[in-house]
């Protein structure tokens, strides 16, 4: 019987770019085209073109760059999110302004990222934010939670029930996601596998009825199993 070579298909992020100005968008377009485990599925430079991209195309990421001033586009969003329930916004902003940041998450951004940083934490961000994890500044994290967790529900019970069905080692797993480790980090400081972290996730999810570690952040500030950054 012959060898047979067996290939194994890596499936990769599929990003769209919004981008108004030309240099800056081939720019973008060339970078992640450089990077094997991204497919870049299109670029706008008008709104109507984005979101008609992104209905068109269902990408993963949605890129979208914003410039001094551009906060009213803010409120335009969720109507990325509308074209398709399967994409996740990554913003890129000039502005350092927390309050902008934001007001970009309330909008339905899974993370925020200024333009000012390396191209290789742009990559990082888009496969963090893919993997379903958050990607904000510690500042903009311990605001954005500690405005969210002042509407703690007062009838815990449900939520009692909830947290009681987690192990000491999904709350160890917890605390570490509060203090804003990633996967790797927790791994080595637990002394387990990113696997084994990544299964814990999955059940602590499960468990808590959230959806991804934004949602968990949020769960943990509010009910005391993790402490806000300071």
């Amino acid at each position: 019987m012959p060898n047979e070579m067996i290939a194994v298909d890596t499936e990769r992020v599929r990003v769209a770019v919004f981008e108004e100005h030309e240099l800056y968008r081939a720019g973008l377009c060339l970078l992640l085209a450089e990077r094997s485990n991204l497919e870049l599925v299109g670029h706008a430079s008008t709104w109507p073109e984005a979101v008609a991209l992104v209905h068109r195309e269902q990408p993963d990421i949605f890129l979208h760059t914003m410039g001094e001033g551009e906060s009213a586009r803010i409120e335009l969003l969720p109507e990325i999110l509308a074209a398709s329930d399967r994409t996740r916004i990554l913003a890129l902003t000039a502005s350092n302004d927390p309050e902008l940041h934001r007001q970009v998450i309330r909008s339905g951004a899974a993370g925020v990222l200024s333009k000012d940083k390396p191209p290789t934490m742009l990559i990082k961000a888009i496969e963090c934010v893919n993997a379903g994890e958050a990607w904000l500044d510690r500042s903009t994290t311990a605001t954005l939670l500690r405005e969210l967790s002042r509407g703690k529900n007062t009838d815990q019970t449900p939520d009692q029930i909830k947290i009681a069905s987690l192990s000491q080692r999904e709350r160890d797993v917890i605390k570490l996601v509060g203090h804003g480790l990633k996967n790797q980090q927790i791994a080595e400081r637990l002394f387990i596998s990113t696997v084994t972290v990544h299964h814990h996730l999955t059940s602590i999810y499960s468990k808590l009825e959230v959806t991804d570690r934004l949602e968990l952040l949020i769960y943990a500030y509010r009910h005391g199993l993790a402490e806000i950054p300071r």
